[in-house]
């Protein structure tokens, strides 16, 4: 399991996630609210790397359009994308069991 993100860490992170597309800054406040106590670094890493996307590329991941690809398909990506897709009224299972899946970040595995 990962340590905890710092309320630092996780202020800069929250400030990182402002977007200029509305429909996501909805979906990313809504993760947050469900999630802000239970994230991890691996989450970290991986709403990082989702942020570095342009907005209409990560509208679409969010909302199943498309899946990750190339560096962007790793478990850390894998599952922050899985919380920001639940919907509201889903059961939320907490932050960490979506930890279950292999650990570590989205370096190229060797081979790939």
């Amino acid at each position: 399991m990962s340590e905890p993100v710092s309320a630092t860490e996780l202020s800069r992170l929250k400030w990182r996630c402002r977007r200029g597309m509305l429909e996501n800054d909805i979906l990313i406040e809504r993760f947050f609210q469900r999630f802000e106590s239970q994230l991890t670094r691996q989450h970290m890493d991986g709403l990082q790397r989702l942020m570095d996307l342009a907005d209409n590329d990560l509208l679409d991941l969010l909302l199943r359009r498309s899946e990750p690809a190339a560096e962007l398909d790793c478990p850390a990506v894998a599952q922050t994308l899985a919380l920001l897709r639940l919907k509201p009224d889903s059961s939320a299972p907490s932050a960490a069991s979506a930890d279950s899946a292999e650990p570590g970040c989205c370096a190229a595995a060797p081979g790939r």
